[in-house]
């Protein structure tokens, strides 16, 4: 064989072979999707700091590229199908979009359950193995929180008493706020947290049951004029689940990784940020001339705490081991 043709050929393979390895060393990409802005709380409290670690942890190795504003699916609602499907690997939602789900869960969205000084992430992670791992079929969770706690978003009108609610028609994120909306005397409304705007401004709802922070990501003071704070009207809770087929087919080191940069640290990551957004909105609400933040007064607050703790203790007996749950949730 002619020298020159051999070295050509040798020189040929030597590439192929280097090709293959590298192939074979490409980082590993896993897809998130969410459907809410790059500017939303969630992104510096959760997508970030997972992102972030993860590919630190295998210095590149595995990889997260997130799709926001519902680029790989606009409807939130459909979160936790698209994770369970592959759509996207990972997906965030809020588990009141899909409350038939995660009816043991929305235990923690009931309020006066969260002890002052406990998390709800703490409550939820404590019941996981043994009362809600049923009821997230096919997924991981890498974090599970709740909301800061709800408060009243209004147009035009200010509430200071169940009877003030009688009628209205109040938007809620799941079932469990919306039975405790309608034992108030109002008419729940649900629907996905894109849609308030708009509702609000036209008057399709009179108001919002949801976390202060809300006010701020989704600019619902521009359209809203009063905030009552104080009435019981529970939190909100959030999933980031990862389809558990993805997370199987990850190498050691990699499942590693998402391990450690997942579960109960994450989650606190969150809600800490969720309450911080929260406490920071009203402070400037009540700055603003032009907004009016109703706090009702301890007795103001006792009249729809004589609905809010039988509807509690009524709820709990309905949920399937609702009592054994949050016993679990409780846990110490």
């Amino acid at each position: 064989m002619d020298l020159s043709l051999r070295k050509a050929l040798l020189c040929l393979a030597s590439s192929a072979a280097l090709l293959t390895a590298n192939i074979g060393q490409a980082a590993e990409e896993l897809k998130l999707a969410h459907f809410v802005s790059t500017t939303h709380v969630l992104n510096k409290s959760i997508i970030d700091p997972l992102k972030e670690q993860v590919e630190n942890k295998t210095n590149g190795d595995l990889t997260i590229k997130v799709y926001p504003g519902g680029e790989l699916g606009s409807g939130p609602m459909e979160q936790y199908v698209r994770a369970l499907q592959g759509v996207a690997d990972i997906t965030w939602g809020l588990s009141g979009y899909t409350s038939s789900q995660f009816k043991k869960s929305m235990v923690v969205e009931l309020p006066g359950v969260i002890p002052e000084g406990t998390s709800g992430y703490d409550m939820l992670w404590n019941a996981y193995d043994s009362q809600l791992k049923s009821e997230f079929p096919g997924t991981k969770p890498l974090a599970l929180w709740v909301s800061e706690p709800n408060v009243l978003i209004m147009k035009d009108k200010e509430i200071r008493s169940p009877e003030d609610l009688e009628g209205l028609k109040i938007r809620v994120s799941g079932a469990m706020t919306g039975k405790l909306i309608e034992a108030y005397g109002a008419t729940p409304v649900q629907m996905s947290a894109g849609e308030i705007y708009n509702s609000l401004q036209t008057g399709l709802i009179d108001g919002v049951a949801t976390g202060a922070s809300a006010i701020n990501d989704f600019k619902l003071d521009e359209v809203a004029t009063t905030y009552t704070v104080g009435a019981p009207l529970g939190h909100i809770m959030f999933y980031l689940v990862m389809n558990q087929k993805k997370y199987d087919s990850l190498s050691d080191e990699q499942k590693a990784a998402i391990d450690a940069s997942s579960g109960r640290e994450l989650s606190k990551s969150g809600e800490m940020a969720w309450n911080k957004l929260a406490v920071e909105t009203m402070d400037r609400l009540r700055a603003d001339t032009d907004s009016t933040v109703v706090d009702l007064t301890e007795e103001q607050i006792a009249a729809f705490s004589a609905i809010a703790e039988p509807f509690v203790e009524k709820s709990l007996e309905e949920i399937d081991g609702g009592k054994a749950v949050l016993d679990a949730m409780l846990k110490q």
